[in-house]
């Protein structure tokens, strides 16, 4: 599929979000850590950082180096997310996501983050967004993204079938996710617009829900070209 910024007039039954780069601007903090961790691994910063978005941090090292022990990279990948946890400096909302989160209140939405539960409360609160009900973060899933595991599961605990539900998604591993799931994504910020989404928008400022009926029932979601 290739991203468009054309407008988009989509109707679906849920909305799925990713966290980072998709409600919250994390980069600060990402670039931060991991290029300590870069540094510490011998590796060089510029070749670590497009490669980690959208993984969990085990499978970024995994890939990164691949001659190591899984039981090394989740043992690292574990100091690494306590340092993240514990540093919030410059963690923000995506424009647009403080209103969107709010028309959505009472819709059926999730939360579908390769960070663990502390991770995700962390930043969510750094950027003064209120965390879905439904949560499908680290601990939930035996797969990181680009598997669909995370995508199928909040479908299943919103109990809407996969093709209703549409994703928003900034990352390539979270984009295929989407896809793998079945589902529609809109590719949020600069990093979605070359992995394929079905939609593209620059912010979450372009994206417009409305409830269609009644509760429980469709969801109109409009992507404005301008």
């Amino acid at each position: 599929m290739t991203a468009t910024a054309a407008a988009a007039d989509l109707t679906v039954r849920a909305l799925l979000f990713d966290m980072d780069g998709t409600l919250v601007n994390s980069d600060a903090v990402v670039e931060r850590v991991w290029s300590r961790w870069a540094l510490r691994n011998g590796l060089d910063p510029a070749l670590v950082l497009p490669v980690i978005h959208g993984r969990q941090a085990h499978a970024s090292m995994a890939q990164l180096l691949p001659e190591r022990p899984l039981a090394t990279h989740r043992a690292d990948a574990a100091r690494l997310n306590a340092e993240e946890t514990a540093d919030v400096a410059g963690v923000v909302p995506i424009p647009g996501a403080p209103a969107l989160l709010a028309a959505v209140a009472a819709l059926p939405h999730a939360l579908v983050t390769s960070a663990d539960t502390a991770l995700a409360a962390a930043r969510m609160g750094a950027a003064g967004l209120p965390l879905p009900e439904v949560r499908i973060t680290a601990e939930s899933v035996s797969a990181s993204k680009p598997d669909p595991e995370g995508f199928l599961k909040a479908a299943a605990e919103l109990g809407v079938d996969p093709e209703d539900c549409l994703v928003f998604e900034d990352s390539g591993a979270g984009i295929a996710a989407g896809h793998a799931a079945g589902m529609r994504v809109v590719g949020v910020g600069p990093r979605a617009a070359a992995h394929g989404p079905t939609v593209w928008a620059p912010t979450l400022e372009r994206v417009h829900v409305e409830p269609q009926g009644e509760a429980g029932g469709a969801l109109r979601v409009r992507v404005h070209a301008d």
